[in-house]
C-alpha cells in the first residue's frame, strides 16, 4: 500500500525533557507530542516506562512490570496531559508557519523482530511481541495476522518510546494460544516505507525438525511458525 503524502502531516512531533542524577546512575525521561489527529504524554526511568496518557480512553496508565516497586503519579496527572496536547499543538501550529512546513526527515523503522514472551507450549496462552527501532517520525502502524488473517482481538501496542540517536522504537503485543500449523505475522506501517509488506508464508517443508521458528523476513514484516510434525516426511 503507498503511503500518501497526505499522511506525513499527521505523524507525532516528539519531544522530551532528560534529567540525569548526579551520580549519573538514573535516567529520567518525560516526553510530549501532539499531531493534527494524536498525542502523547509519557514518563519514564531508567528505559522503562512509568506513566502514560491514554488519550483513546481517556485515563492515565501505569505499565510497570511487577517486578518493581510500584510508582504511581498524583490524581489530575491525565487531566495536566490534555492540557499540554493544547500547548503542544499551539507551539506545532506556530512553528510550521514559523519554519514554513519544512520537510519531515523520515527513517524506515528495522526489520520486526517477533518473539514469545514465555517458551512456547501448546494450548498453553501465551504472548507474541513484535518490536521495531530505528525510526524517524513516530509513530508506526502494526497489524497483526493469523493464518493470513487480521487479529485485532488481545493485540495492544506501547507508545513511542526515544533511542539516544533520537530515533524511535516501539513494540506491539498479542496475546495467543498456540496450535500446530498457525502462522502469525505482524507487518509495519511507516511513512518512510512506500509500501507495507508482508512475505509469503514458508512450507512445512522448510522447517522440518524444527517445530518451532521465529524468523525476521523483509523489511517490513516479521512471522512466527508453529509447523505440523506430521507434514515432515
Amino acid at each position: 500500500m503507498k503511503v500518501k503524502v497526505s499522511e506525513l502531516v499527521l505523524v507525532l512531533v516528539l519531544s522530551w525533557v532528560l534529567c540525569v542524577s548526579a551520580e549519573g546512575q538514573h535516567e529520567d525521561i518525560g516526553i510530549t507530542g501532539c499531531s493534527d489527529s494524536d498525542g502523547e504524554e509519557l514518563y519514564a526511568l531508567d528505559g522503562e516506562e512509568l506513566w502514560y496518557a491514554d488519550f483513546v480512553n481517556k485515563r492515565g496508565v501505569e505499565p510497570q512490570p511487577s517486578f518493581i516497586d510500584h510508582m504511581s503519579y498524583e490524581e489530575g496527572a491525565y487531566e495536566g496531559a490534555v492540557g499540554q496536547q493544547q500547548i503542544c499543538k499551539q507551539n506545532l501550529k506556530a512553528d510550521l508557519q514559523s519554519y514554513k512546513n519544512p520537510p519531515l526527515q523520515l527513517d524506515p523503522p528495522s526489520s520486526p523482530i517477533i518473539y514469545s514472551r514465555d517458551d512456547v507450549e501448546l494450548d498453553q496462552q501465551n504472548t507474541l511481541i513484535c518490536h521495531v527501532t530505528g525510526f524517524y517520525p513516530a509513530p508506526v502502524k502494526i497489524q497483526w495476522t493469523k493464518n493470513g488473517q487480521k487479529v485485532t482481538e488481545g493485540t495492544s501496542i506501547n507508545v513511542p518510546f526515544p533511542n539516544k540517536d533520537g530515533s524511535f522504537r516501539q513494540t506491539s503485543r498479542l496475546e495467543f494460544t498456540p496450535q500446530l500449523g498457525d502462522v502469525y505475522s505482524c507487518t509495519v506501517n511507516h511513512p518512510a516505507l512506500d509500501h507495507s509488506r508482508t512475505d509469503p508464508s514458508v512450507g512445512p517443508a522448510v522447517f522440518c525438525g524444527l517445530g518451532l521458528t521465529v524468523g525476521l523476513l523483509g523489511v517490513a514484516a516479521g512471522t512466527f511458525f508453529l509447523i505440523k510434525g506430521n507434514e515432515c516426511s
